[in-house]
């Protein structure tokens, strides 16, 4: 059985050490090129469809078409994919970003949807640890019937039984 951690202990440093190696990787050639599409995914087209320059489906659109050519424009001078959205978010605004930026004011639109599920998360703790706390017990013993307590009802209900099978 030791014979086996060691070996998972093996295994799963190889495969963090090859994890780190291949993100380190990934990171250098992210950052020497950069696809046209992930470029059109960064940004949003203006035209109000709501969609980022790569997904409008309006054909001829006014907005994505001239957008593309700047992308490639920026592109052909050999910008990164950082470089390019700063033109872009300086010449538009950061309203052409299809995701917000993480600084300043921004922040809260990545943080506050982490935030409002812990706080929900704590709440529905706190309320079923309060209502598995009120069974602490036996559940209640339904009341025994009573042989002399007999309502008029019961009586006249019984009355008309026995005349019934008469």
């Amino acid at each position: 059985m030791g014979l086996g951690i060691g070996w998972s202990l093996r295994g799963v440093g190889l495969i963090a050490a090859v994890i780190c190696l291949v993100s380190s990787g990934r990171v250098a050639l992210a950052s020497d090129s950069v696809s046209f599409q992930d470029v059109e995914e960064s940004l949003t087209c203006q035209c109000g469809c709501g969609l980022t320059v790569h997904s409008c489906n309006h054909l001829q659109c006014d907005s994505a078409l001239p957008l593309r050519a700047e992308i490639r424009a920026q592109m052909d001078q050999g910008k990164n994919k950082e470089a390019i959205l700063a033109y872009f978010a300086g010449k538009y605004g950061e309203k052409i970003l299809s995701a917000p930026t993480t600084t300043g004011f921004n922040l809260v639109a990545w943080v506050m949807p982490f935030v409002l599920v812990a706080v929900a998360a704590v709440f529905v703790g706190g309320a079923v640890i309060r209502w598995g706390g009120r069974r602490g017990g036996s559940p209640p013993q339904p009341a025994a019937p009573a042989a002399h307590a007999h309502s008029e009802h019961e009586k006249t209900f019984e009355k008309e039984l026995k005349n019934f099978d008469a």
